[in-house]
């Protein structure tokens, strides 16, 4: 296997430069993952480093050495195997944030097996069409989460031939993994797969039909490595906590993947958000760098400064944001609570890593996604038939990349008209809408379809919401264009109160009138709508096409990740 080296050794080996290292040679360079990020470590005399500090819900904690998690991928590995699954085959994982999870994951990898993430919550549909989609041959999950979401469709999925229940105890027709992994081999080695065998799907709602299963292979772990160091500061030894679950991709990329092969010591907690276990968590925990969501980051702001008061935040030496844009507010208030700022960048589940960061060290211009990573070459499109036109700095047009990264998804499953679509004129179409600056920041105005035509302007939804959360009053903004026989469309927008905030026709003209004077009458809303909840995705991100489809009638399109509505 190769030696992917981390931060302060070699930095010579022949994967430091990812555009002239990726492996071109499989029997030279045999790549998987699971080594890279475990069996290298303990390897090189890292074993009794801690990989892992588990926290349950229950207030209980496990640690877990890089030596433990071979142990345990060894095991899961062999169960799989022992049941048929050959290298290849798609192994899905149905569970909260439990360590079965990430040995799951892993050991999945080192049998040559493509691992699969879904959200604990996701109910039965959902379910079973990223199973169908994804062929899936094995399926690990709880007994409650079988019982309740499985069973009743089970036998419908032809290729499914095992079923894993973690703990000691399986229904009818299922294993138990806990003893099957008390009776398995512990040192089975990694399956020698090559850089472009798939290893991961991640699987993305469209605006309409069915989501898309993106495919990433193992070379992608060259790109988690790098990027890991250079937008995140990871770093042997570094205490990291990253929020996500692993049912997004950043719970995957950068919540297990890139922190091991880093060899970091990562937090992981089962428990959902709570703000005060959070700001314990940091201080008791001695978390030094620590990467979330806006959405998180807006739930702290909401409950105000004074609430992280009495807390300690003084091991944070980084911190790091992605999921949606991270408005301008929420930077600054982090500096103010936490002593420094919040450091979005931007990826994609199709880019597989971070491709835009504001990384340590860098300027940060507050609303601003940052810059390319180091390799990564980014511009602003105007795209046409077949080619695409290079706008200059200051210009709003989609954001593309020039292919050849090495976490790029090599395919959406049995959909390559839809994959070829995504790649024009030598350039990858994001379907984001951004703005490059003279000093070479990028700041994200929109998605492509949230674009908003107002009497010859062109308006992006995010500036609206940053401007909106500005407002004491206002917790959150989803900002959508209706049809307006005049302007063409005009700007409506849905907000969420702070606590203590009462809605009211005097609270809605203030807020209004705060918007124009910030934006201008031509961008402002011409209409408020308060709302309780405002409908976001699993990763935090508010669904303001769902917004707009429920404004005007239209099909709701893929919902399956929707984890808030508005009520």
């Amino acid at each position: 296997m190769a030696n992917l080296g981390v931060a302060g050794e070699d930095e010579t080996d022949p994967f430091h430069d990812w555009r002239t290292g990726v492996p071109q040679d499989p029997a030279r360079y045999g790549l998987n993952i699971a080594y890279e990020a475990i069996d290298r470590h303990v390897a090189t005399g890292y074993g009794a480093e801690e990989a892992i500090r588990w926290l349950g819900k229950d207030d209980s904690r496990r640690s877990f050495s890089y030596s433990d998690l071979q142990d345990m991928t060894g095991r899961v590995a062999s169960v799989l195997q022992s049941h048929g699954l050959e290298p290849g085959d798609s192994v899905f994982a149905l569970m909260g944030r439990v360590p079965e999870l990430y040995a799951t994951a892993l050991g999945t990898l080192r049998a040559g097996m493509v691992f699969t993430p879904l959200f604990s919550a996701f109910g039965p549909e959902p379910i079973r069409t990223r199973m169908e989609i994804g062929g899936a041959a094995a399926l690990v999950t709880t007994a409650a989460l079988y019982k309740r979401k499985i069973a009743p469709w089970r036998d419908e999925i032809d290729t499914l031939k095992l079923v894993l229940i973690v703990g000691d105890d399986a229904p009818e027709g299922c294993v138990a993994l806990g003893p099957a992994m008390a009776a398995a081999r512990a040192d089975t080695p990694p399956v020698e797969t090559s850089p472009d065998d798939p290893a991961l799907i991640h699987f993305t709602s469209g605006t309409t039909g069915k989501p898309k299963g993106a495919v990433h292979v193992h070379g992608a772990v060259v790109y988690h490595a790098v990027s890991g160091r250079n937008a995140l500061d990871l770093a042997p030894g570094t205490i990291y906590w990253c929020t996500a679950d692993p049912g997004w991709v950043t719970g995957t990329s950068y919540g297990i993947i890139s922190p091991l092969v880093n060899r970091v010591t990562m937090i992981v907690d089962e428990a959902e958000f709570d703000l005060d276990r959070w700001y314990e968590t940091i201080g008791r925990e001695g978390v030094e760098v620590w990467y979330s969501a806006p959405t998180a980051i807006r739930m702290m702001m909401r409950a105000g400064a004074e609430a992280a008061a009495a807390y300690d935040f003084s091991s944070l030496r980084f911190l790091a944001s992605v999921g949606e844009p991270l408005n301008p507010e929420a930077v600054v208030w982090s500096e103010e609570v936490f002593g420094q700022p919040f450091h979005d960048n931007w990826w994609q589940t199709e880019t597989g890593g971070i491709m835009i960061a504001n990384r340590p060290g860098m300027e940060v211009k507050p609303g601003s996604m940052g810059k390319p990573m180091p390799g990564v070459e980014a511009a602003i499109v105007e795209p046409g038939e077949g080619m695409v036109t290079l706008l200059p700095d200051g210009e709003v047009g989609e954001l593309a990349l020039r292919p050849g990264w090495p976490s790029m998804m090599r395919a959406y499953l049995h959909e390559k008209a839809r994959y070829d679509k995504c790649f024009v004129g030598g350039w990858y179409l994001s379907g984001d809408l951004a703005m490059r600056d003279a000093d070479g920041y990028f700041w994200f105005v929109g998605r492509a379809d949230d674009l908003i035509k107002t009497s010859g302007h062109l308006i992006g939804p995010f500036e609206v919401e940053s401007a909106l959360i500005e407002h004491e009053a206002v917790a959150e903004a989803g900002v959508i264009g209706v049809p307006d026989e005049t302007a063409g469309e005009i700007v409506k927008a849905f907000v969420t109160l702070n606590p203590g905030r009462e809605a009211s026709d005097a609270l809605e003209r203030d807020i209004r009138g705060h918007a124009r004077k910030r934006l201008g009458a031509a961008v402002a809303p011409r209409e408020i709508v308060f709302r309780k909840t405002l409908p976001k995705t699993r990763s935090g991100k508010i669904m303001r096409r769902l917004l707009k489809a429920r404004e005007l009638g239209l099909p709701e399109g893929d919902i399956s990740t929707l984890e808030t509505d508005e009520t």
